[in-house]
């Protein structure tokens, strides 16, 4: 069945993450821990599918709340799908995005590009590193051997402080499901959301033992949320843009 083979899939690319990248993802946790103990901001950025990290970190049930997002929608499926991948493709648009988001030092830079071989991700990983922020990427060494589409021929990895593999195989999807050997199942959005998550929840754990409380969203949908996250909406909503 091929939802049998996608469950085994799912599950050995997120054991692998654990078992291979916890080191990588601790050390970025324990950035991020620095960053929210300043009450500095972590900016989160990603072009086509991998914009939905952006989705899942901000403003939600359980999410850290010193989390801003950058919501470009050309870069999104929802502006036209066809025109967001060439975007994602373009040289020298970048920086015109990350001027309009206050990034600063002390901030960190969160971005997540599985091929990591274009240029809008990776000249905007350099522009937040030239704003001083450390810079964290999630990427799939699996392109590595693939050639860059960037000028320079840089891959994500190359750019970044530290980098994350999420063991995505070339070309994403992962049950073969025609006869062509078409296949389906892609994999890229369930492993780098949950080294999104666990990259907040290395941090928490840092902050803990630090003796902070991290600056959690709660659910509006229970008794008292809303109340608890309008404190934190007003003290955020100034340095926030999208809150």
């Amino acid at each position: 069945m091929f939802i049998e083979k996608y469950y085994d899939n799912t599950a050995e690319i997120i054991q692998t993450i654990f078992s291979e990248e916890s080191p990588a993802i601790e050390k970025a946790g324990t950035v991020l821990a620095e960053v929210f103990k300043q009450d500095g901001l972590v900016h989160v950025f990603g072009c086509g599918h991998s914009h939905m990290i952006e989705e899942e970190l901000f403003y939600r049930a359980g999410g850290l709340a010193l989390i801003n997002p950058i919501f470009e929608t050309s870069a999104m499926l929802h502006e036209g799908a066809v025109k967001s991948s060439q975007i994602e493709r373009m040289s020298g648009y970048a920086h015109l995005v990350l001027e309009r988001y206050p990034v600063k030092p002390g901030d960190a830079f969160l971005i997540a590009s599985t091929s990591g071989i274009n240029s809008f991700p990776i000249e905007m990983a350099q522009a937040a590193k030239k704003s001083g922020a450390t810079v964290i990427g999630i990427t799939s060494y699996s392109y590595l051997e693939n050639p860059s589409r960037q000028k320079d021929g840089l891959h994500l990895a190359d750019v970044c402080d530290i980098t994350i593999n999420n063991h995505v195989p070339v070309g994403d999807a992962s049950v073969e499901v025609n006869s062509d050997g078409t296949k389906s199942g892609p994999l890229s959005t369930l492993a780098t959301l949950f080294i999104a998550n666990s990259l907040m929840l290395a941090a928490c754990d840092q902050l803990r033992e630090w003796g902070i409380e991290p600056k959690i969203f709660r659910s509006g949908n229970c008794q008292g949320g809303d109340e608890y996250n309008a404190g934190l909406i007003s003290q955020l909503k100034p340095r926030i843009k999208h809150l």
